[in-house]
């Protein structure tokens, strides 16, 4: 049989892969160099700045996330539409057909143990943070201000003091945030990352995408420079939400038990539970993040299930479907990259959300790439982006669509009120066995804190040590601990300000290599047999 295009990638790289520089370092570090000690030389120098000069850096973080957002606002709604299309397209063309690992491959996992992992690393703390907040904020926003605000997203909703199309816009543009564009974003990196590695032979490492664009390049300093940026904006991406969920813990346990909300708690709380990170770390995949996922799976399904039985069950279930029309008439407008005159919405909610979730897409992608071996293109991109979006639009009408009956129906102020990242145990205040799942609540921002971590860890170690996933130990550990230490200097640093900021600084270079890598993504599935 004459070579073709995937037998030339895997020839090339048989030349190529001895540019990758690994050795066993101290401790039993498997050093890939540079990638390892660029990456991790700076991170430390990064957590030093900022804990020793605190005042300098908050001025620094507090500027940074509105000039980054104000500026390519534009370039993130954009990039983050292109990436929607691309996964629309491979589902209804031939490329689908693609086999990951190759036509006899068969999945690692079954269906509920790929799924149990791909919410709990890709959402989970987001998902409790904003399910109750974001849509109280939209909905808010839209009955106070109206049309023509231009603090808010509101040109695109009726008149003030409208609360019926308040709700329809502020659950569609909640969505909006939640749905196809995050999960999109997540798909394109997953796919391109396994369709290299599993069909092409390459290590599991960023760089590999990039093989049909540069060659033997990316084995040297061109994929040198794309990795250590892919372990940038792993490691902030995911200070980001573990900034977040050490914030919604703090409040969650003042509100049962009376914990101070201050700097110290949080500490105390991110190295608490970096510490828990740290044993799942060590038992690996399948025993700590498998496992840890499950758990955390039907917990969040029973407090689902507890808020769709006592709350406002017929609202919800046909809320949920109303609340899709609602976001697929109110889609063209929210996702429109020009001409925005609501500079609230499209810069502080919809420009930090892409780059967030773009930061984001390194960890996510890489891990889900990790379980997906053995599926079709179009089953993954089903899976990986629909599935996964009407799993969140039931969530966000779950809980975002009972407080928002709360403020309606029965005037209750306090969910308004309540500062963010309490909003969610307020809403439960309201309900019967308030306690429990409140407790229910915080354990599962624990866990979701967890499972990103070490997920965490082990994509950021895999990627320092040229696409081994096997890498030893003691690295795993090295990541795990500075993802804490970062989170912590973030926070000291600064508060929520500070992560945002974080994740929008890498966001930013990050989408302009994740737009080169559509492009080789769709050149390597070209040359695949289907």
């Amino acid at each position: 049989m004459p070579e073709g295009p995937a037998d030339l990638i895997e020839t090339e790289y048989e030349i190529g892969q001895d540019n990758i520089q690994t050795r066993i370092g101290p401790f039993g570090v498997d050093i890939h160099n540079p990638v390892f000690m660029v990456s991790g030389l700076t991170i430390i120098a990064f957590v030093v700045f900022t804990l020793a000069l605190q005042s300098e850096a908050e001025a620094i973080f507090g500027w940074l996330r509105p000039a980054i957002t104000s500026t390519f606002d534009w370039f993130f709604l954009g990039a983050a539409n292109l990436f929607v299309l691309l996964c629309l397209v491979l589902i209804v063309t031939p490329l689908g057909s693609v086999r990951l690992g190759g036509r006899d491959a068969t999945p690692d996992y079954s269906y509920s143990g790929w799924f149990a992992m791909l919410f709990a690393a890709g959402m989970g703390i987001g998902l409790m943070f904003f399910g109750v907040s974001e849509p109280i904020s939209h909905y808010s926003s839209s009955v106070a201000e109206g049309a023509g605000s231009p603090d808010s997203w509101a040109p695109l909703a009726g008149a003030p003091g409208d609360p019926a199309e308040a709700r329809r816009l502020g659950m569609a543009a909640t969505i909006f945030h939640w749905g196809l564009h995050p999960w999109a974003i997540y798909a394109v990196v997953a796919l391109a990352l396994a369709l290299f590695s599993y069909n092409k032979g390459l290590p599991l490492s960023f760089r590999s995408i990039f093989y049909p664009v540069f060659g033997e390049r990316v084995w040297g300093w061109t994929g040198h420079v794309i990795d250590v940026l892919a372990v940038f904006a792993t490691l902030f991406g995911l200070a980001t939400s573990l900034g977040f969920g050490a914030e919604q813990a703090n409040a969650g346990l003042n509100h049962l038990f009376g914990l101070p909300v201050t700097d110290a708690s949080k500490v105390l709380l991110i190295t608490g539970i970096t510490a828990i990170a740290l044993i799942s770390v060590v038992a690996g995949l399948d025993a700590g993040v498998k496992r840890l996922s499950e758990i955390n799976m039907i917990l969040a399904a029973l407090l689902l299930l507890f808020i769709v039985a006592v709350g406002p069950t017929v609202a919800i279930l046909t809320g949920f479907v109303n609340n899709l029309i609602a976001y697929a008439e109110y889609l063209p407008a929210l996702s429109n990259p020009f001409g925005r005159d609501d500079a609230n919405f499209s810069q502080g909610w919809t420009s930090f959300y892409w780059a967030w979730w773009i930061s984001w897409s390194p960890f996510v992608g890489m891990f889900i790439a990790r379980v997906s071996r053995g599926r079709t293109v179009r089953e993954f991109m089903i899976c990986v982006l629909l599935i996964p979006s009407i799993v969140s639009v039931f969530w966000m009408t779950a809980f975002g669509g009972t407080a928002i009956s709360q403020i309606v129906n029965d005037g209750y102020q306090a969910v308004v009120d309540a500062s963010l990242e309490l909003k969610l145990f307020v809403m439960l205040e309201a309900l019967p066995l308030a306690a429990i799942t409140s407790f229910i609540g915080i354990t599962l921002v624990i866990v979701f804190f967890v499972t990103s971590s070490d997920s965490g860890s082990l994509v950021i170690d895999t990627i320092t040590a040229g696409g081994k996933v096997d890498a030893p130990v003691p690295q795993r550990v090295f990541w795990a601990v500075f993802e804490g230490l970062v989170a912590i200097a973030l926070l000291l640093g600064g508060g929520l300000g500070a992560l945002q900021a974080a994740a929008v600084s890498t966001g930013l270079p990050f989408t302009i290599v994740l737009l080169l890598g559509c492009y080789a993504l769709i050149k390597g599935l070209r040359a695949e047999p289907r």
